[in-house]
């Protein structure tokens, strides 16, 4: 292996080289490479349909690849394509678990508005059991900027509120980048997640603080390379559709 030095003349020797193939009209072919090919897929024919690698994790038919967090079959509601959250039958979440992925999932709030700030449609969606993206009817009502839709809770703010009105469907399109940790716990890097919400950029790239806490700091504690994803149940009615997941 070349040291340091010996690998910055060796560089400086190739440009110097492609420089003076441009200034005689050298070989295009020196800049391009053929392999590996990637990997052929159709799209869907909407953005929000799943391509063809996707896993689908709802289809609007069946709740069968999720479960309660005993393991047990859910008992949310699913009618008219939704799965629905039933109060006080718990979270639920994949029996697949996922690392680095893209995540499309839509999202109704009551059309009926009860309550204000965080009683008013809460939900949220835990990548990998663990980092909360919120959801919240947050159209024209006040809580605190870390926790309304579009947030990571408790630590990042969306950059625009993109939230249409009570009774309409959203869409989150996420792509997430998991935790790395070193073999003794300590985090390698952190999480990183871009989040589009109705389509508007609301998190660009952000690096995630450590694990969704409710009171006190969020922290990385070491866990899997892959892990569920989970649905909140807060006690509010939200529906949820067309759920799609494709593993980076």
């Amino acid at each position: 292996m070349l040291k340091r030095p010996a690998l910055c003349i060796a560089m400086c020797c190739i440009a110097i080289f492609m420089f003076a193939q441009d200034r005689k009209g050298g070989d295009p072919k020196l800049s391009e490479y053929w392999t590996p090919e990637a990997k052929k897929i159709t799209p869907g024919k909407t953005q929000a349909d799943p391509p063809s690698d996707a896993i689908v994790l709802f289809n609007g038919q069946d709740a069968s690849q999720w479960v309660d967090t005993a393991g047990k079959s859910v008992k949310w509601n699913v009618s008219n394509g939704a799965l629905t959250v039933v109060p006080k039958e718990g979270m639920i979440k994949t029996k697949q678990k996922f690392g680095d992925c893209q995540l499309h999932i839509e999202w109704r709030s009551p059309s009926e508005v009860k309550g204000e700030g965080q009683g008013r449609g809460n939900s949220g969606i835990f990548l990998m059991e663990r980092y909360e993206l919120q959801v919240l009817d947050s159209y024209e009502s006040k809580t605190y900027v870390n926790g309304q839709a579009g947030s990571i809770y408790k630590q990042l703010p969306p950059m625009v509120n993109a939230t249409r009105g009570p009774g309409e469907w959203q869409t989150y399109d996420v792509i997430f980048t998991a935790p790395r940790f070193y073999e003794n716990g300590l985090i390698k890097s952190q999480a990183i997640i871009t989040v589009f919400h109705n389509g508007v950029l609301v998190q660009n790239h952000m690096a995630l603080w450590g694990s969704t806490q409710y009171i006190g700091t969020a922290k990385y504690e070491k866990h899997g390379e892959k892990e569920s994803i989970s649905l909140q149940d807060h006690g509010n009615p939200v529906s949820f559709r067309n759920i799609w997941i494709r593993e980076l």
